[in-house]
């Protein structure tokens, strides 16, 4: 993804502009901007990482990042369609438009979404249709606040290098059992200082983070579209679906494959 459009987003006149990615394989930079952005993801999941949140959005879903909020963006989805609206923010604006949040798209907003597939750049008022059409794009969005995602899919990602490394390692292995005890041991650390750490810099316990990136790497694997449920369980690291299933219901609130047809735009 290329950062070069960003200070073409500060313009004054910019008051809509469009930047879409159809090519997968995406990363930004930590970046902020004055513009709100509308991040929406067709055809895989994409990483966002805010100063507190690692967040997954997986697609037929949108993202809100209110103006000013310092971001990152990446995708590994060699599939994935990023489509990006940055919103000037107007006068006596709040609420729904303040706060970050990821939101279910309904037909009605992925066709408006898709229709601007082949737009680019800042759209002024002398663009009159476009230009008319996104602020009634923009208008939509707000009757999605009280149906943001049941499932907060966010947890914190750590920013220190060596829990970082051991994150990274746990993403890599989730097939195994990987124990607070074996990933210790792996990374020449005490169990009760491994568990120290996590505690101290991520505010939450070595499994409660494992559980997370399992479920969350579940999702990418649902939307592949190449596994069956089982398969999927154990790519993620549980012995039975049915632990599986019982794990996934806890955190996300539903089935996974329920889940997984809400993900698809099946219902």
């Amino acid at each position: 993804m290329n950062n070069s459009h960003f200070s073409e987003v500060e313009e004054e006149d910019a008051e809509f502009y469009i930047y879409h990615v159809l090519t997968g394989n995406i990363t930004t930079e930590i970046h902020y901007h004055s513009s709100a952005q509308l991040v929406y993801a067709e055809g895989g999941i994409v990483h966002v990482f805010t100063d507190l949140k690692h967040w997954y959005l997986p697609a037929r879903c949108f993202m809100w990042i209110p103006a000013g909020t310092p971001h990152y963006i990446f995708s590994t989805s060699p599939k994935v369609d990023l489509y990006n609206f940055y919103f000037k923010k107007e006068e006596n604006e709040n609420g729904f438009f303040d706060e970050i949040n990821i939101y279910s798209v309904n037909n009605l907003l992925r066709e408006m979404i898709l229709h601007t597939k082949e737009w680019n750049g800042k759209i002024t008022k002398n663009d009159t249709s476009e230009y008319y059409f996104l602020k009634a794009l923009k208008g939509v969005l707000q009757e999605k606040k009280h149906q943001h995602l049941a499932f907060p899919i966010q947890h914190p990602f750590p920013k220190d290098e060596t829990l970082l490394k051991i994150a990274r390692y746990i993403h890599a292995n989730l097939e195994k059992p990987l124990s607070i005890e074996s990933t210790a041991k792996e990374f020449g650390m005490s169990t009760r200082t491994l568990s120290r750490r996590f505690k101290e810099i991520l505010g939450m316990n070595y499994v409660r983070f494992l559980r997370a990136l399992r479920i969350t790497r579940s999702l990418e694997l649902m939307l592949e579209g190449k596994y069956n449920m089982y398969e999927i369980a154990m790519m993620v690291g549980y012995n039975s679906l049915s632990s599986f299933s019982n794990i996934f219901k806890k955190v996300i609130g539903i089935a996974p494959t329920e889940y997984q047809n809400k993900l698809r735009g099946e219902r």
